[in-house]
Order: structure tokens, then sequence, then C-alpha cells
């Protein structure tokens, strides 16, 4: 499968060059490099901890490990081929193929490759039930996060973590790094509107990794009765947060490249809009319109229609004006010049916002009324701060890799 290229190549852009061919592996230990590797790829810091266990994976298409020859093998793949077969695999939203649409039901089933048992935690339920862990003495994490906090592979983190802890038994996360770790940003999510698109007091981007968050989790007592996970974090080796990160995988169907990847922390608050951010067609997270935007203003245009993980996108067939962003430059920041253009560019009593979908995505009923009141873009920005700073004093307590 090919890597997810950034089409402008902005910045400098780490080219991951890996020594092992992990088929002949066997868990031996890769050999001291400044190159980075994903927790994934060091097989002897976790394949000795379940040699001889009964244990579970939670994982998705992202879960690989890369080849000499730069392609990927599956993590379970890899485990198989070492003699370590897992007694079962969860999945998350998407699914363990990730083919499934944003939101969409999955249910639970059987991988015909390996033959292993499918839970779904997007599906009759969210989190592993006590039955579904019985027997098992390990649950292994390996999902490719993107930092945006309505990206829901880490409510599935929390819920694993939750019932792990419930049930005593140990979690191990393989980390991976963020390609949007580089800033903090946009408001904080307040109690009242947590849900599985945000569990936790943390800002829309957060400047973690995985692994870096599971630890937040942890050591803030945000689990449900404020217990806390047995659980070892498996550190990305060669890492430092100042690297421009190019994921090998597509993390979900609607985020089909580094240009989606990097923009969906500013795009994704469409989701709570009546407008589409380029689902049905293949610049999701690259563009965004409607047919009630201003054509005067607005001088793009496309037609969402049906494809994989947007089997009903919004405006389905119908010609959409906006914007196309394929070829902007991502800001490391979250921007709302975008969703402030398309309100302000709208056909007079068109609705925008579906407020509570906005709410949900934006952790605050706020947001919305300051974009439709009118406040400029900065000062928007600028009531950010406090909550930014508080999280930062928590965050830095649980930061392992330097700039």
């Amino acid at each position: 499968m090919p890597s997810l290229q950034h089409p402008k190549n902005t910045g400098f852009s780490l080219v991951i060059i890996l020594f092992l061919s992990f088929l002949g592996c066997k868990g031996q230990n890769a050999p001291e490099s400044p190159v980075l590797l994903p927790a994934a790829n060091r097989t002897a810091a976790y394949f000795p901890m379940l040699k001889d266990r009964n244990f579970a994976v939670v994982a998705n298409q992202t879960s690989v490990l890369m080849r000499e020859n730069n392609t990927p093998v599956h993590l379970v793949d890899s485990l198989t081929n070492s003699g370590l077969r897992p007694q079962l695999v969860f999945a998350p939203e998407h699914g363990f193929r990730g083919q499934a649409d944003a939101g969409e039901h999955v249910a639970d089933g059987v991988d015909t490759k390996t033959g292993l048992q499918i839970i779904s935690l997007y599906g009759s339920n969210r989190k592993p039930k006590p039955e579904q862990l019985a027997g098992l003495d390990l649950v292994l994490f390996d999902i490719q996060d993107v930092g945006v906090r309505f990206y829901t592979y880490i409510a599935t983190l929390q819920l694993v973590m939750e019932a792990c802890a419930e049930a005593g038994i140990p979690v191990v996360v393989l980390d991976r790094p963020n390609p949007n770790i580089s800033f903090v940003d946009g408001p904080v999510m307040e109690e009242e509107h947590q849900g599985f698109l945000g569990m936790t007091p943390i800002p829309l981007v957060y400047g973690m990794s995985i692994g870096e968050y599971a630890e937040m989790i942890n050591g803030e007592g945000w689990l449900a009765g404020e217990k806390k996970a047995s659980l070892t974090v498996i550190p990305v080796a060669g890492y430092r947060r100042s690297m421009e990160y190019t994921l090998p995988v597509p993390p979900s169907p609607n985020l089909p490249n580094q240009q989606a990847v990097l923009l969906y922390p500013s795009l994704g608050l469409f989701e709570g809009t009546r407008v589409n951010a380029g689902r049905g067609t293949s610049a999701q997270f690259q563009r965004f319109g409607a047919p009630f935007l201003n054509g005067d203003h607005f001088d793009f245009h496309y037609t969402p229609a049906p494809n994989a993980g947007a089997k009903n996108p919004k405006h389905n067939g119908e010609e959409c004006i906006g914007k196309d962003l394929s070829s902007e430059v991502p800001p490391k920041a979250v921007d709302l010049q975008w969703i402030i253009e398309a309100y302000q560019n709208r056909e007079e009593g068109s609705e925008f916002f579906i407020t509570s979908g906005f709410t949900r995505h934006a952790g605050t009923t706020v947001l919305q009324e300051q974009i439709e009141s009118g406040m400029p873009w900065e000062a928007i920005r600028q009531s950010w701060q406090p909550g930014l700073e508080e999280f930062r004093t928590i965050r830095a307590k649980y930061l392992r890799y330097p700039d």
C-alpha cells in the first residue's frame, strides 16, 4: 500500500527506512539506529510479554509493521507468523480492515484471512464486556491516531483501558507518531458535552502521541471510578516532536492522504454543519461546499456521490459550491477561517449548523454562538487561551518525546 504523500511536499518530510524483515524477525532486537521505529516495529520490546499468554489485540488497518522493502505487514500477521496467536481482535470505528463509513454500525465477525474472532467496539457495544475479556491475560492496543479529539480511536482506547482496569487485565499500548503533534489548539471539551467524540477535558488538538495520551488518561484519573489500568506503553524509537510524519496507511476511509490528515483539525468541524467537507469525492477533507453557499463569492463546484467510506454523503447528487483546498498549505493550528467564510457567505435563510452535532465536535456551545455573533476570528482564538494554558500544564507531565 502506498504511503500517504503530502501533495505539496512542504517542510521537512521524514522518510521511514526500516532495516528489519519481520517475516524472519521472530522477536529479535532491532539494531540501534537513529531511524524512527513505531513501537509495533520494536518486536523485542513486546513479543516476550505475549509469549505463552492469552491476549487480545485492538487493531485496524493501520496496525502495521514495515518490512525492509517499505511495504506493510499487519500486526496480527506478524504475531501469528511468529507463533503468537491472539485469542481475538477488538475493532474500532471503520472496522478491522477500515472499510466502514464514519458512524456506520460495525458488526462482529470473523477475519477471513486469519480465522480470528472480531468483536466490534463500534457496534452493539463500544466498551469490551467482561465476558469478552474473560480468560485474557493481556490486551495489546495498536491503532494510528491523528491527534484530533473527535477522531474516535482515542475514545476506544479509553474504554478499553477502563474495561481492563475493571477486569484487572494489563494493557500494552504500542505507540505511534502523531502527524498533528506539533501544536495544541482549539476549545477544551466541557464536561457537560463529553461523549464518544470527546471523553476528557482536552482541546480539539492536544499535541500528544496516543501512548502519551494513554498515560495522561491513567495519571489524571479519567477512567470511570478513577480506576487505573495496569498500563505499559512501548515508545516510538528515534522520534522527535518536530518531525513531520507521513502515515504509511490511510487511518480511515475519508482521510486518504497527508493533506486530508493535516487539514482535518480545521475542516473536521464542518461535520457539525450542513456543509459537505469532501465526503463522496476523492478529496475528502480537502474541500468544502454546499448548494446553499453563495456562487458570487465561491467559484469551485463539485457533486458528491457514494464511494468507499461515504455511502450517503451530504448533498448526495447535488452540485455544491465552495472551495478547493487540495493545494493549500495546511496551518499548524485549528483555523476557523473556512467555516467562518462559509457561514458568512451562505444564502439568506439557509440552515448552517446542526447544533447538537456541532456542539459534540466543538465540545462547547460557545463556539457556534461566537461564529453566529460575528466575533472576529482572532478574538475567538484568544478566548481559548486560558483553557489551553491549563491543559498544557497537565500535558507537560506526560510528554516523553523531545522537541
